[in-house]
């Protein structure tokens, strides 16, 4: 349904990210945009050499010689909490005094009058360390009998073990999958400007200002509402900045109290990468059973991460690992566990998927290998397996799905896409043999939405009307370049029926809206959305009873369309009215607040109902890979996703068409890689290999799924679009693993590891090549 043509830019239609033209011509004000206050100082981080150890002694002396310092700050001057854990565990120190537990750990900062100064001055600290054994990788953390950092998970559904031995076909494996870091544009930045008494004001880029408002009250030991922290936008976050930010953040304004003057640290990309977490590594290790058709009859799975030395939020990451571990397929028996490693690494983090996609692409592994036992392509065996198909209908977490839209999907983009003459024409080619292989994939993802942390899912939102007819629109959530702010102020649009022109989207700021929750989990919209629209009909109910009085009408007199107002005969412009109610005393300015409804989750029980719904979508793959080098090309994908009735068509595009480019990163050329010392040397995009505008699909086709509507009362009717896409790359993974099975005639499935680079699609086809599974020893099929 489209909203009137008279306004502009209401809901359900393309409009354009409210800053793009900013963007692209360099006028967007971004933290270190700002101008600095008189008097700034810089502040730099001085970290660890060794990856595991004990502190010793710092020796200074050379560092406050150095020319523009102007002074340390260390735990010392920490006059409350040494502590930024996001959950509280009181891991995680912003400087250790006692051991060091990665490299590259920040262990105090530098201020001085030039950031030039305060880096180079950071450097000449000497540390007195006293090695200890480290372990950065996961397997061995396990092996070396090293701690979890947080409870593991248990989810459980029927009789696993019996399932497992009463199956006709019986298939065990592992499969490692790498980390990512998120590569914004925007590193971490915070600024902090002292005030009065014991008021301190962050500039920072942050997805959670509620977050970074407590952190830096604990740190200074005041209250919270001491601290006001502001967020204009930032150039990127993927989930980087949800809890990262915290570090940078503190330390600013510690040094600002100290000082009396406002200070910035904006860490160089080197150290952002080495000091600031990424999506956790996994191993995953399963056993599943399976008749002739491919149907899974019991499935066990173990999903260890690589957490690093703290906590942070790896529980919850580790959680939703576990409720994507089925992605699209229902499991008659099922046992999942969580293993959440401590590490001498960084502490991984939020990223885009939040655990989520390490979940998903398990599942397609274990669809790709049936399929290679039993011969079949792997599509059919993932639509046997579909909750649709199967007549079960229960999650590992026993939530009820009745939303799945995937056979339409699915068999509308198998269609569209041309899928099985193409999967035949692949067949055919290789069957001819010759270096360059092919290959082809139709993966689906099924994606809860909402945070499983039930408390998250609350937002509040404040929205202002001038006496002059001009909206101003506040809420709770954060712009990272998604388009959040648009998709708010076409909402407030659409209530008033006035243009979008109007609404004047302002900062997030603690000031105006407390208590936010990230902007995180696919859910800004939905929560944000809603609590702006609440706010708006509070506004609305009065403007209508005053114009019921005023004229003489009764309510359903009263109508708002194409900035007018219409009551009764009576036909007034917006500003016109606005000012009419003003005089009358009409109060223009309201709070609304929106609570996700229907939620509940018990950990301890392993089951609930964490989602208020799940979102779909499907994308096919075509790709050719030179078996000589490794080296590989994406010949075409084609996406169709579902967003529920779109806010914003053409924002939702480009959210799908960015996620899946970033998952395809993940999973092909993004490689994190510590040496034996413990050090991360993938710390630079030299080194650290994100997509090129060349890596993406030669024919690129991304569709919406135009038809789709949320069952829900979400905002309009529409689906969350954040994370649901970024496990669409997985059908380029897939396609890989075809290509490389080919040279053994798909006998043996190659079992890649993720990132498949170059290099491991090149060592996966030797091995073939010489009669072993592509993985080596890591797994094992009977049928």
């Amino acid at each position: 349904m489209k909203t009137d043509v008279t306004i502009r830019g209401g809901v359900h239609t393309d409009l354009q990210h409210d800053s793009a033209a900013k963007h692209v011509t360099g006028r967007a004000t971004y933290t270190d945009d700002i101008n600095e206050p008189k008097g700034l100082i810089h502040a730099c981080l001085g970290v660890s050499d060794v990856a595991h150890g004990t502190l010793n002694a710092i020796d200074y002396t050379d560092v406050l010689a150095a020319p523009g310092v102007i002074g340390l700050i260390t735990a010392d001057d920490l006059t409350g909490s040494n502590d930024i854990s996001p959950t509280g565990r009181g891991d995680e120190p912003v400087f250790p005094t006692e051991t060091i537990q990665f490299h590259g750990q920040p262990l105090f900062a530098v201020v001085a009058e030039s950031r030039m100064q305060a880096r180079r001055a950071a450097e000449l600290a000497k540390i007195d360390v006293t090695p200890l054994p480290h372990i950065t990788d996961v397997s061995e953390a396990i092996a070396a009998d090293y701690p979890m950092v947080t409870e593991p998970l248990k989810l459980q559904r029927g009789d696993v073990e019996t399932a497992l031995k009463s199956a006709p076909h019986r298939l065990q494996g592992s499969m490692r999958i790498g980390g990512q870091d998120h590569m914004y544009l925007e590193g971490q930045i915070a600024m902090a400007v002292p005030g009065e008494d014991d008021e301190m004001l962050l500039h920072c880029s942050t997805q959670h200002p509620s977050e970074a408002q407590h952190m830096v009250a604990h740190a200074l030991g005041v209250p919270s509402n001491a601290v006001s922290v502001n967020v204009r936008r930032m150039g990127g976050g993927f989930g980087g900045k949800e809890s990262q930010m915290n570090l940078f953040c503190v330390v600013a304004a510690l040094a600002a109290r100290k000082w009396g003057r406002a200070v910035k640290i904006r860490p160089d990309r080197d150290q952002d990468m080495t000091a600031t977490g990424k999506r956790h590594d996994f191993v995953v290790d399963y056993d599943v059973s399976f008749d002739g058709d491919g149907r899974i009859h019991g499935f066990d799975g173990t999903y260890a991460a690589r957490c690093g030395f703290s906590a942070d939020l790896s529980g919850p990451v580790t959680d939703r690992a576990l409720f994507h571990a089925d992605n699209a397929y229902f499991y008659p028996h099922v046992r999942l566990v969580s293993k959440p490693m401590k590490t001498n690494t960084v502490s991984n983090t939020a990223f885009r998927g939040f655990g989520g996609p390490q979940g998903v692409i398990a599942a397609e592994r274990v669809m790709e290998e049936i399929a290679c036992v039993l011969g079949k392509d792997p599509l059919e065996v993932r639509k046997a397996n579909f909750y649709s198909a199967r007549g079960g209908d229960l999650t590992p977490y026993h939530q009820e799905v009745n939303d799945s839209i995937l056979d339409r999907l699915v068999g509308e983009l198998e269609d569209s896409s041309d899928y099985q003459a193409r999967r035949k024409a692949v067949l055919d080619y290789n069957a001819r043999g010759g270096i360059i292989r092919k290959g082809i994939a139709l993966t689906p993802v099924k994606f809860g939405i909402s945070f499983t942390a039930t408390w998250f899912n609350q937002a509040g939102a404040l929205i202002h009307i001038y006496n002059d007819g001009s909206i101003a629109l506040n809420h709770g959530g954060t712009e990272m370049g998604q388009g959040l702010n648009t998709k708010i102020a076409q909402v407030v649009a659409e209530a008033f029926q006035v243009d979008f022109d109007r609404i004047k989207i302002t900062k997030t700021t603690t000031e105006k809206v407390p208590n936010t929750s990230a902007t995180a989990a696919s859910s800004g919209t939905d929560l944000n959305g809603m609590a702006a629209l609440n706010a708006a009909e509070q506004i609305k109910a009065r403007l209508v009873k005053f114009a019921c009085e005023h004229w003489n009408v009764a309510p359903d007199g009263v109508r708002f369309a194409a900035n007018m107002v219409h009551a009764g005969a009576e036909s007034i412009p917006f500003d016109s009215f606005i000012k009419q109610a003003y005089m009358a005393r009409v109060q223009l300015s309201a709070t609304g607040f929106y609570k996700t409804p229907k939620i509940h989750w018990d950990r301890a029980a392993g089951k609930g109902t964490p989602f208020y719904y799940f979102a779909y979508g499907a994308s096919v793959s075509e790709v050719s890979i030179d078996t000589l080098t490794g080296e590989y090309q994406i010949e075409r994908s084609d996406v169709l996703h579902d967003v529920g009735l779109s806010l914003n068509p053409a924002l939702d595009l480009g959210q799908v068409e960015g996620a899946f480019i970033q998952g395809v990163g993940w999973l092909t050329t993004e490689e994190l890689w510590w040496d034996e010392a413990g050090r991360l040397r993938t710390h630079a995009p030299s080194t650290y290999k994100i997509p090129l505008a060349s890596d993406r699909p030669r024919e690129f086709n991304v569709k919406l799924a135009d038809w789709s509507q949320n069952r829900e009362r979400t905002i309009k009717r529409s689906k969350a679009v954040g994370e649901p896409p970024f496990m669409l790359g997985i059908s380029v993974f897939e396609a890989l693993s075809m290509a490389v099975a080919s040279v053994a005639d798909y006998r043996e499935c190659p079992r890649l590891d993720a990132p498949a680079t170059p290099e491991r699609v090149l060592m996966a086809v030797e091995r073939l090549r010489a009669g072993g599974t592509g993985q080596g020893d890591t797994g094992q099929a009977d049928g």
